[in-house]
């Protein structure tokens, strides 16, 4: 089997695992981020393949079509995790737009090539998303919702990139008299 092929695989699994889950409603605004340095095995930062963002973006688009989500795809340190994301999405949830245009070197492979794909796409500073997923340990936690649930799946990598995912769920508020639902505990 190819390199590529198992990364997609890899990758399909995962999108899977999401899919058949209770853990994503449409609408949801949905962060990735993504070391493709890391997916072939080399340190993040080191070595970016837009090959290999295509192949994630295409399993990660199956992801939003067929669970109703918006994507977000967070940038690389160089600018500063900002998140390419739609225009008009950003406009309805009052996102503040940030210039720049990522490309391999400076936000990322997966950033760069996910803003090249979008009809209208910008960047923000930060987000609050309901879920994500965090491809090669790039540090996604900053850009979700204040309560954020670690997600164990079976498939733990893409390539050799570890993976971690999170939802998030609204704050338990009161104390040791207040009731909540059984799908919040």
């Amino acid at each position: 089997m190819s390199e590529l092929h198992a990364i997609r695989g890899h990758m399909a699994d995962i999108v899977d695992e999401w899919l058949a889950s209770d853990y994503l409603t449409s609408g949801d605004l949905f962060v990735v981020g993504c070391s493709t340095s890391e997916v072939t095995g080399q340190r993040i930062g080191t070595s970016g393949s837009e090959e290999i963002a295509a192949i994630l973006f295409e399993e990660l688009q199956r992801l939003q079509k067929n669970s109703g989500v918006t994507l977000a795809f967070q940038c690389c340190e160089h600018l500063n995790r900002a998140i390419v994301m739609d225009k008009n999405i950003a406009r309805q949830s009052k996102y503040e737009e940030v210039t720049a245009i990522p490309v391999p070197t400076a936000g990322g492979s997966m950033a760069s090539y996910a803003y090249k794909q979008m009809e209208h796409p910008i960047l923000v500073e930060e987000i609050q998303a309901d879920a994500g997923i965090d491809i090669g340990e790039t540090m996604i936690g900053m850009q979700l919702k204040k309560v954020a649930v670690p997600l164990r799946f079976k498939q733990r990598f893409v390539g050799n990139a570890r993976i971690n995912a999170a939802r998030t769920r609204p704050k338990l508020i009161g104390g040791q008299r207040a009731h909540y639902p059984d799908h919040m505990r």
